[in-house]
């Protein structure tokens, strides 16, 4: 079964690899792209009736799933597309075998949410099935281009089959319901145990709670995900116990704010930390996800203790968004840049080399000349080895896009300056000739290397052998550059104690046999029906 969930675009909020490079570097060298020729070809199409499958059982069609956004959004992706796969539905990467498309959404930013709506005319006009999923959806609901199509809510993602079945045949269902603990409190959301088909089968993406405790003036993911709401430690584990079995070499901890979890069910990111670091292999790696300065300021002295855990990446993405006070204030981000700075200086003191990544929003509706200065100030201190520039884009409903903008010729050109100060530094030129140990688990964009992360999260590119994906190499750094280094393998690859990973687009959480020999539930109803009606048969 091929790979389900694909196509991710980055969330301003959530890092997917440090050193990815961006779309505009990755593409600069095509000259003649045409983004728009393919929607008004699309245009051009005749529309194409939607096919109604009431007579057919369902569980035997192809669904194609789409993902933007964060890490989380990619977890909710592999949990419905697990689901699917379960249930008999045959999952495929080409859009146009399938006769239903499940899109998982993104609010971040309007692009994000453009790509989202010309997607869902696209599919409407080949006469092809929708399911809607995501933060778009969820944050704003009685959207008028949402109108008549089924969607599946953040928290109710477990309950996918059966939205899928009711809109294959015709009739549009919408749940939006919270999931609430048993003392009524906001819940995780969806079992964390429930089968998944993952986007890599080396990385098992873990969300530990959803929501936060933010209410950011430019951000609408709160419309959508709400309040903080944790997942128990224990289900957490599990999962990662689960995973280890199934050949996963990585964990990718990930939510809305990692440092956020448990204040609500009485625990915190460290206790967590520490239980996972425990049922972690040797030779596996747990990556920590994004958290905002105010909620890790008070766990930093533990924090940097489990960043010296041989299986803890030296890594943390904590977004700064602005070096003005007076912008970070205007923002609501709760934090100062003294206490953003303390974050930064704390950790790479007591974890040398240790990694920060972070963001920077240019063009916010009330930030000066002078306040840009401040972060063009802070990014030239601290020289940050991954940072993403965005600009700022107005979410309809949030207080920021009701402020008067900046000219858009202003924030083009603090952007430029920024992107081009970022781009005047190497930061891993000081490695080379350093031996380093690496753990593999993917193929670089070009197709030509395996990628490969050391201990500070930092992207080592390493000889295209089959032998490697998967293991721990030790490597010696032949050559660097902006995103990434050159490693040359001086030993032999080391993974000692794991299963042999899933296949791309194998089920997670069934067994061998069942995942390659899953029927859907009507059908294996209908046998057995067929069964006992012989049987009755014989018996008279």
């Amino acid at each position: 079964m091929p790979g389900a969930v694909c196509e991710i675009i980055d969330d301003i909020e959530d890092l997917i690899s440090s050193q990815d490079i961006t779309p505009k570097e990755r593409y600069a060298s095509r000259k003649n792209v045409s983004v728009r020729s393919k929607k008004k070809e699309s245009k051009d199409l005749e529309p194409v009736e939607k096919v109604i499958l009431e007579s057919v059982v369902p569980g035997t069609q192809t669904i194609y799933v789409k993902t933007w956004g964060c890490a989380h959004n990619n977890s909710d992706s592999e949990y419905m597309a697990g689901l699917l796969a379960a249930h008999g539905y045959k999952l495929t990467e080409d859009k146009w075998q399938a006769q239903l498309w499940l899109l998982n959404s993104c609010t971040v930013k309007s692009p994000a949410e453009d790509h989202f709506k010309n997607e869902i005319e696209l599919g409407q006009s080949r006469g092809i099935h929708v399911v809607v999923a995501g933060c778009v959806p969820q944050g704003a609901p009685r959207a008028t281009y949402l109108t008549g199509l089924s969607v599946v809510g953040v928290q109710q993602i477990d309950r996918i089959v059966e939205i899928v079945e009711e809109t294959l045949k015709g009739h549009t269902v919408r749940l939006f319901g919270q999931k609430k603990t048993d003392g009524g409190k906001k819940a995780g959301g969806a079992s964390l145990l429930l089968p998944k088909v993952r986007k890599n089968p080396l990385i098992e993406i873990i969300p530990i709670n959803t929501g936060c405790l933010n209410q950011c003036t430019y951000c609408k993911t709160k419309h959508a995900r709400g309040e903080l709401g944790s997942y128990p430690p224990e289900e957490i584990v599990e999962r990662a116990r689960q995973s280890f079995t199934e050949g996963v070499c990585e964990i990718w901890l990930t939510s809305e704010d990692t440092g956020t979890y448990g204040r609500d069910i009485g625990t915190s990111l460290p206790e967590l930390l520490w239980k996972l670091v425990e049922v972690i292999p040797e030779g596996c790696r747990l990556r920590l996800g994004m958290t905002n300065p105010p909620y890790i300021l008070e766990h930093l002295a533990e924090v940097a203790k489990i960043m010296h855990h041989p299986r803890v990446y030296k890594f943390l993405h904590v977004p700064v968004q602005s070096g003005s006070d007076a912008v970070l204030s205007d923002m609501k981000r709760e934090y100062t840049r003294a206490d953003f700075e303390t974050v930064v200086d704390f950790l790479t003191d007591k974890v040398p080399g240790m990694t920060i990544a972070t963001d920077i929003i240019c063009g916010f509706p009330t930030e000066t000349e002078q306040d840009f200065q401040h972060t063009m100030a802070l990014c030239k201190k601290y020289r940050f080895p991954s940072l993403f520039i965005n600009q700022f884009f107005p979410r309809p409903g949030t207080p920021a896009a009701k402020m008067q903008r900046v000219p858009g010729q202003e924030v083009k050109k603090r952007t430029k300056e920024l992107s081009e100060f970022f781009r005047s530094y190497e930061p891993y030129s000081h490695r080379v000739g350093e031996t380093q140990q690496v753990l593999v688990t993917d193929v670089s964009h070009d197709k030509n290397y395996y990628v490969s992360h050391n201990e500070f999260y930092e992207q080592v590119l390493v000889p295209k052998v089959e032998g490697y994906m998967g293991k721990m190499l030790t490597v010696k750094i032949t050559s660097a550059t902006k995103f990434s280094m050159m490693g040359q393998p001086i030993d032999k690859p080391k993974m000692p104690g794991l299963t042999e990973p899933l296949k791309k687009g194998e089920v997670s959480g069934l067994t061998k046999v069942e995942s390659k020999r899953v029927l859907p539930v009507p059908i294996s109803m209908l046998l057995l029906a067929v069964l006992l009606r012989l049987i009755f048969w014989l018996i008279l």
